[in-house]
């Protein structure tokens, strides 16, 4: 691993690096990712929009699992790979960041101008009026709802969704808009099935386009919506360098792949560049 950490170093130190996330990066500080080794996706498949907007139990079960996941996602802090790419933006090594990640991370380690493919989970969205609040606020109103709700924790997902028992899910009373009064209300981040928003794909587009180099940490690249920013820059003939636990869908266009801890590799690279 040291001689492929010495070469990536070796890419990154010439700047002009865009870097895209994905939830590999965060699982060193408690959050699991959708399919790595212990990744969620292979207990319980995540919430669809479509399944979110047409089916109010659907909804009540997603609304009391996230109640309670959203603990796990707030008490969550950034850890030495968010704090490492944070750096390497501060020594104006970086084009942008952009993260398929909606835990906030990344801001929080010190990171600014992240583009948030997916959104964030401290806001959330009237589906009805378009009016947005913030998560802690909709979090008291569900305490407030809810006063003695508690449950078991079973598993948690990336997206702050957790698996609780039916019995748990029953009894769980969901919360309208103040503003409009009767609007659903949903996370302001993009579930399964549902379109990124024009503008992030456009702004992570121009992020590759100005890049020497395209680092992509910590995700398997499944699905398009973090995929095509690899097909692109490779179509631009801009060099790919992957660091994730596992292979992944862009490994056949990557100039370098490092099989390793985020936590490990990244900041190691920015002692290199000392």
């Amino acid at each position: 691993m040291r001689d492929a950490t010495e070469k990536l170093a070796g890419m990154v130190a010439d700047g002009g690096v865009a870097v895209l996330t994905g939830a590999g990066i965060s699982t060193e500080s408690g959050i699991p990712d959708y399919r790595g080794p212990d990744g969620a996706e292979v207990r319980r498949a995540p919430m669809t929009f479509q399944t979110f907007t047409g089916d109010a139990a659907a909804r009540r079960r997603y609304w009391a699992r996230s109640h309670i996941g959203w603990r796990t996602i707030a008490r969550a802090v950034p850890n030495a790979g968010h704090r490492a790419v944070a750096e390497l933006q501060r020594r104006g090594l970086l084009t942008g960041v952009i993260t398929q990640n909606v835990d906030g991370l990344h801001q929080a380690a010190g990171a600014s101008g992240v583009i948030e493919l997916h959104g964030n989970l401290d806001r959330v969205v009237c589906l009805g009026c378009g009016d947005t609040t913030g998560r802690d606020d909709h979090d008291q109103r569900l305490r407030m709802a809810n006063p003695v709700f508690d449950a078991q924790v079973l598993a948690v997902n990336p997206d702050g969704d957790v698996d609780l028992p039916d019995e748990a899910v029953d009894r769980f009373r969901v919360v309208d808009c103040l503003s409009c009064g009767d609007g659903t209300l949903k996370p302001d981040v993009v579930f399964f099935g549902e379109t990124v928003p024009r503008p992030r794909v456009d702004a992570s587009f121009a992020t590759v386009h100005d890049a020497r180099l395209l680092l992509v940490l910590g995700s398997s690249l499944t699905v398009m919506s973090g995929r095509r920013f690899v097909l692109r820059a490779a179509k631009l003939g801009i060099p790919v360098a992957i660091v994730n636990r596992g292979s992944t869908r862009g490994d056949d266009y990557a100039t370098l792949t490092v099989d390793a801890p985020l936590g490990a590799v990244l900041p190691e690279i920015v002692r290199m560049m000392r």
